[in-house]
């Protein structure tokens, strides 16, 4: 069989199906390095409303993290991947929060969520006090589900800080109240155009300077760092100025492999988005570490960037549309639709291109049903596949 897809000129190419999928892996954490997968969450198209809160699925959303946990993997829980900031709100965010968090504890599952601060209303210039309360509601709210903490970039912050002054008042304040370790992220412009700026300062030296000062003043209270500027060079860099102890998280979708490898003497963990769609495969890579086999690693991790240098290309933002889709073909959701209607967000072509790197890597468990899944998406388009 084979199907035709989308091609860049405007027409049409044949696609034939071939890569058997990878077989059903059930394993525990790995001890080599420590993955965390940011999951999606799943819409309930039949309770959406155009102009009321975000509908969830709920089963469905925790049925994918009971997935990754069963892989070993753990869940970074109410990240950007799950659409905070681009259609899920507060009130569902932590509702994800407490529901996961209970899901964790319940499986034995390893879980961090990340606490920030889009309570506030957007839009709307803030005081440095009412940032503060955002993120110390929302870090209270993520350490009394039992799980652990991402401070997760603001863009209130963003708006309200006047300098590097302001960045290392707020954070010094949240992490020497916070009741166990976080991990602190840097998510870069590419991801959110409103983090512009971040740590106060446009040029990436000064900012790395005040974010490494923040870390050094409160090593204690710093389980890790998770940088996502899509910038090897710098993380590895990063990585090296770092206080003994603390953990550096890659967040680089387009260079994990090698930051996760390691240079021989340091090496990144893991806290990607790209983790949710090839979990099968990160999982394996991890136990292959564990094997201390860094060629095995390699060989199963490699060919997986280009599907995430695809999904993650410009307007980076736009990724967890791919990250969706992927999961409908894959038949972990009975539907290709997205809180806010962000399923629009990227083109068919896109989407086909996808598909056949996704199915190029096994990563469909019935590659019957993602073939009649894409030719269904098709056929909406008005394609004849």
């Amino acid at each position: 069989m084979s199907i035709r897809l989308p091609s860049a000129d405007g027409g049409l190419r044949l696609h034939v199906p071939l890569t058997p999928p990878l077989a059903p892996l059930s394993c525990g954490p790995a001890r080599s390095r420590t993955f965390y997968s940011a999951a999606h969450v799943v819409a309930d198209p039949l309770r959406a409303c155009a102009d009321g809160p975000p509908a969830i699925d709920w089963e469905t959303t925790l049925a994918f993290r009971r997935r990754l946990w069963d892989q070993g993997l753990g869940v970074a829980e109410a990240m950007d991947t799950a659409q905070r900031g681009m259609g899920m709100d507060w009130p569902a965010a932590a509702e994800l929060v407490r529901r996961s968090a209970a899901e964790a504890r319940a499986v034995g599952g390893r879980i961090v969520c990340g606490a920030g601060t889009d309570q506030l209303a957007p839009d709307t210039e803030h005081s440095l006090a009412a940032v503060t309360a955002a993120y110390e509601e929302q870090l209270a709210h993520v350490e009394e589900s039992g799980a652990g903490s991402v401070l997760m970039a603001s863009r209130a912050l963003a708006a309200a800080a006047r300098g590097p002054e302001d960045y290392l008042a707020v954070y010094g304040a949240l992490l020497r109240q916070s009741a166990r370790p976080v991990v602190l992220h840097w998510l870069g412009p590419m991801f959110d155009p409103a983090l512009e700026g971040y740590w106060g300062h446009a040029g990436l030296d000064e900012a790395t300077d005040v974010f490494l000062k923040i870390v050094s003043e409160h090593p204690e209270k710093v389980d890790g760092i998770k940088v996502s500027l899509l910038d090897a060079g710098r993380e590895v860099d990063i990585r090296r100025r770092l206080p003994a102890g603390v953990r550096c998280y890659t967040g680089d979708d387009y260079h994990y492999p090698e930051l996760i490898a390691g240079d021989g003497e340091l090496a990144s963990d893991a806290l990607l988005g790209i983790f949710d769609p090839i979990a099968p495969i990160a999982a394996r890579a991890a136990h292959a570490l564990d094997r201390d086999d860094a060629a095995g690693f390699r060989e199963l991790l490699d060919p997986t960037v280009e599907l995430s240098r695809h999904l993650f290309a410009p307007p980076t933002r736009y990724y967890k549309t791919g990250v969706v889709f992927l999961a409908w073909l894959a038949g972990h959701q009975e539907h290709f639709a997205m809180v806010g209607g962000l399923h629009s967000a990227r083109s068919l072509l896109h989407l086909g291109k996808a598909y056949e790197l996704a199915d190029g890597l096994g990563l469909f468990p019935d590659p019957e049903l993602a073939e009649a899944r894409m030719r269904q998406l098709l056929s909406l388009h008005g394609v004849a596949s």
